[in-house]
């Protein structure tokens, strides 16, 4: 009986044990991959001392400061500042800290060089937003210690190297004054901070030491100043009028200020247009933009000016470095047809030839060369060599030296805006999958190696040797389907317009498409992209054709043209492009196909018209077929209103054709401004698999409230907008709504007290959940919302759902008022969290799972059944045999749950989740500056063999047990004759 007892208590602990996402050490790597990124780079500084590692340091638009290796391109260290400190400044100085200067210039800090370790952080105070200027003069000290001069927020500071700490500040954020520059002339003490007050220039001489203003000098220029100002030499300044068309020349020295004007046209022949200076440092030189041309003219010391040279082609212009006492070269990199061209050049004596040019073969999917920044080395013949760090179109970053590329980086992948997924082609036949072992020794070994492993008394080269040998055994980087699934394309659009598609295996790029369509042209001066969208998914058998995605940008701004450009998804080639005659607002994807398996799309202008693609009859009427049924909503966040549209009728505004029609408004909601601000919204997933319409709760059935048509809307008061304490418990509220789409009414509201955001959320079959903070508590909170039909009453019966004898095929209108039960549960919870998703599978069976991206970069998975309304401190045997989890306050976190283990996602901002034909296991994606793709089976993987399984061992095994039986029959046929013969 004491038996009994002991193995119902274990099978009971089993059933309600949480299943785990944790893995063993040596697996790591099999059924994941982790990339890491930086970004487009804005500013780089060379670090090539020979003591120490070659290097250069980087930030990004990312907001990423990074330490590469200049002979591979490897990270050495970085740090990913917040998505709101945005980094304005980057130097190196004193040769060992790394400063930079961010979040408008307020923050200031210094790094080590070697390591990348913080050394100090200052906070710099200000008045007013400016321009951020970060300063490091030379051989200016405050006592035994160097001075950094920072310009920020409105304010001139003086900054100690050793600690960070202000040891002077200027407010000069008086009269509108704008500083452009802050320069020091000579050796010395004096320091100037230039600037323009609307038409007038003004000088600031200012002691560095004690921050005394010496003098203040303005002289006014009747057509004011317009850009940036280029500092030439010691005394001399460059600046363009207002209209952009004529040149300033500007001496500022011995307190006097005095303009020198040329027109733009009496250097350049036939100019027309706007002029805008190219930002450089070169001596005695500017570089002017006209159009696609860029000239270089040269400033003497009376203020005149003459042309240099001038390039016709689009040319990236480095920063000058000093090569030499008195010496500076600089490099101009020109685009051609799959080449690029770098010259290096001398800034001081342009006649006397090029220090270097050469040709570059460069790959078309690169783009242009739109950043270019040069360091140099010694040669062994003691001559100077140059090599260039260019930043492309893509956003790629690349090492150039002796006419090769070093080494590159696909850093574009650190901006991903959007992704879709497409199935991997069907694989022919006569091509086997199955690898066998290349002798018995080789097979001994590996098992005895995974033996160890299992044991967990391999060592850390016995572990890596494991990692070797399954992958190199796996099949998951092969480019055909795999039965379970698991191997698919995640194809990926980023910032720059371009398109990656990348294997789910191990994470490479299969290929890689920069949108011809989204480069920049007269017509469309300013493309980006907006949303990635399956545009042809053929049927499996359909194998001559492959699938496509489309993508929609815009020319740049709110009423520019669209874009649209169609994508094989297999080869990576444009099939098709066009630029719109009207704009895109919203995209509308239908659930609707054609005889050739494109899935219709409307696209919505400003106007309120929708456009239907593809553009062809047949598509045509389908359309017209669905009119009816084409409901749709627009939210206004900066309205605070969601309005229900419909399609009416075929457009009448000149020009349109019968694939426009107008839109109807049906309902609208306007939440009133003085109390409640949109600030969250989520919905379903259309293509979300629901495996049954009902829940069984102590032996009864509660059917879910299944409409897709859904919308989970959550206000806070204006007071509670901002972020976490910028209002009090008494000042912000938060009100969630569950609004039907079709009709405009609200099934559900909930106020939550106390409450503030920002509110991240989640929407799946018939339940919604958000996460916010609780002011009154101090806390982060979950909140669980489930909604469940209470119009099929007589369909409860649990018997009549076993036999199959309700009736669920009774057809339900959104204009039916519903009757629905609504349950809910609030939860604490200790993580803040960037975004959230829930994972899904192919039928819809397994158990939910909510994957939460925290603060800290990582992926969280929760179980479902711990945001259970139905949760109670004393669950009954019913409920307990139901797996109902007994309440608590706050919510677990299990450290084996982190999918991204003891990696981070660094600058995590989107979280994807997509089913596989095996329906115990996800696939989960999540993007940030860095990549991470690993697989989840909620409810333990049930319907399969793991991929670590010994099928020899197996074999092995049956051949044991199968000779076993053999001996045993033969001695007990012989045992049997021997009793006979007695």
């Amino acid at each position: 009986m004491a038996m009994v007892i002991r193995v119902f208590l274990l099978l009971l602990l089993s059933f309600y044990s949480i299943p785990s996402s944790a893995i063993y050490e040596d697996q790591v790597g099999l059924m994941d991959w982790h990339q890491k990124y930086i970004g487009k780079v804005n500013q780089a500084v060379f670090h090539t001392q020979k003591a120490g590692r070659k290097r250069v340091v980087v930030s990004t638009e990312e907001n990423v400061i990074a330490s590469l290796d200049l002979r591979r391109g490897d990270i050495f260290w970085r740090h990913v500042l917040g998505s709101g400190d945005v980094i304005d400044e980057l130097d190196i100085g004193f040769g060992k800290y790394v400063f930079t200067l961010s979040s408008g210039g307020s923050i200031l800090r210094a790094w080590n060089l070697p390591d990348g370790q913080m050394v100090w952080e200052s906070y710099l105070q200000g008045s007013t937003p400016s321009k951020s200027i970060l300063f490091i003069p030379t051989n200016l000290k405050y006592g035994k210690d160097n001075i950094i001069l920072v310009f920020g927020m409105g304010s001139l500071h003086a900054v100690s190297s050793i600690d960070g700490e202000v040891l002077w500040r200027k407010d000069l954020a008086i009269e509108s004054l704008e500083i452009k520059q802050v320069l020091q002339p000579h050796d010395g003490d004096i320091v100037y901070a230039i600037g323009f007050v609307g038409s007038q220039f003004v000088t600031y001489e200012i002691n560095a030491r004690s921050g005394e203003i010496l003098k203040r000098t303005s002289e006014t220029f009747p057509s004011g100043f317009s850009g940036e100002l280029s500092y030439v030499s010691n005394d001399m300044l460059v600046a363009l009028d207002t209209t952009g068309s004529t040149i300033i020349s500007i001496r500022f020295g011995d307190g006097q200020i005095s303009f020198y004007k040329t027109a733009v046209s009496d250097l350049v022949e036939n100019f027309s247009g706007t002029a805008s200076i190219v930002p450089s440092k070169l001596t005695g030189m500017v570089a002017l933009k006209l159009n696609s041309v860029v000239v270089f003219v040269r400033v003497t010391d009376s203020g005149e000016l003459e042309l240099v040279e001038k390039i016709d082609s689009p040319a990236a212009i480095s920063d000058p470095l000093s090569v030499s006492e008195g010496q500076q070269a600089f490099a101009v990199v020109q685009n051609g047809e799959s080449r690029i061209i770098i010259t290096v050049k001398q800034a001081n004596d342009w006649s006397g030839g090029n220090l270097l040019k050469e040709t570059i073969v460069m790959d078309q999917q690169r783009g242009n060369v739109e950043k270019v920044f040069i360091n140099s080395y010694i040669r062994t013949d003691r001559s100077y060599g140059f090599r260039a760090l260019i930043v492309m179109e893509d956003h790629s970053l690349l090492l150039l030296q002796q006419g090769e590329i070093v080494w590159s980086r696909d850093d574009g992948l650190a901006s991903i805006i959007d992704m879709t997924t497409s199935e991997l082609p069907v694989e022919k036949e006569g091509v086997s999958v199955a690898k066998v072992e290349h002798s018995l020794f080789e097979w001994l070994k590996g098992h005895l190696l995974k033996l160890k492993g299992t044991l967990m008394l391999a060592t850390p080269e016995d572990i890596v040797a494991i990692q070797g040998m399954r992958l190199k055994s796996s099949q998951k980087s092969k480019m055909t389907r795999d039965h379970n699934g698991f191997r698919k394309l995640l194809i990926v659009l980023t910032r720059a317009g371009k398109i990656f598609a990348l294997h789910t295996g191990d994470g490479r790029v299969v290929w890689s498409l920069l949108l011809p369509s989204f480069k920049r042209s007269d017509a469309c001066p300013n493309p980006t992209g907006l949303n990635l969208y399956q545009w042809q998914v053929p049927h499996h058998h359909a194998l001559d054709e492959n699938p496509s995605v489309l993508v929609v940008g815009s020319c740049g701004g709110p009423n520019a043209p669209g874009v649209l450009s169609f994508v094989d998804s297999y080869t990576g080639k444009e099939l098709d492009s066009s630029t719109l005659g009207h704009s895109i607002d919203h995209i509308i994807p239908l659930p609707v196909t054609d005889s050739t398996e494109q899935r219709l799309h409307l696209l919505l202008d400003r106007e309120g018209h929708a456009f239907l693609y593809p553009r062809t009859p047949e598509a045509l009427k389908l359309c017209q077929a669905e009119l009816p049924n084409i409901y749709w909503y627009l939210i206004e966040a900066d309205k605070d209103i969601i309005r229900g549209h419909t399609l009416r009728k075929t457009c009448t505004f000149e020009g349109a054709d019968e694939y426009c029609f107008d839109t109807r408004e049906l309902w609208s909601i306007v939440f009133p401004s003085e109390s409640e601000k949109i600030i969250a919204t989520a919905k379903r997933n259309l293509n979300e698999v629901v495996h049954t319409q009902a829940k069984v709760v102590e032996h009864d059935a509660m059917f879910k409230y299944l409409s897709k048509n859904m919308l989970f809307v959550a206000t806070v008061s204006p007071k509670g907008a901002g972020e976490i304490g910028s209002a009090t418990p008494e000042e912000s509220s938060l009100v969630v709504y569950l609004i039907d789409t079709i009709t405009g009414r609200i099934l559900h509201r909930v106020s939550h007290h106390a409450a503030q955001g920002p509110v991240h959320a989640v929407f799946s079959e018939n339940w919604v959940i958000y996460h916010y903070f609780n002011l009154r508590a101090h806390r982060y909170e979950m909140s669980v919302i489930e909604i469940y039909d209470q119009s099929r009453a007589e369909n409860k019966d649990i018997w009549k759902l076993i036999l199959g004898k309700h009736d669920l095929s009774s057809p339900i209108s959104s204009y039916s008022r519903p009757e629905v039960m609504v349950k809910s549960q609030s939860y604490y919870f200790t993580h803040s969290v960037k975004t959230m998703a829930v994972s899904s599978t192919a039928k819809g069976i397994t158990s939910k799972q909510i994957l939460i991206g925290t603060i800290g970069d990582q992926v969280l998975a929760l179980d479902k059944r711990f945001l259970d309304p139905r949760r109670t401190l004393n669950p009954t045997p019913a409920e307990r045999e139901e797996g109902l989890i007994p309440l608590s306050d706050a919510l677990p976190i299990i450290p084996q749950s982190f999918v991204t283990h003891s990696l981070l996602v660094e600058g995590l901002r989107g979280i994807v989740t997509i089913p596989t034909k095996l329906e115990s296991t996800s696939l989960v994606f999540s993007y940030g500056v860095d990549l991470f793709f690993t697989r989840i089976a909620p409810s333990r993987i049930y319907d399969s063999l793991t991929e670590d399984f010994s099928y020899a061992l197996l074999l092995l095994t049956i051949v044991a047990l199968v000779a076993a039986i053999f001996v045993t029959w033969v001695m007990s046929e012989k045992k049997e004759l021997r009793e006979k013969w007695r």
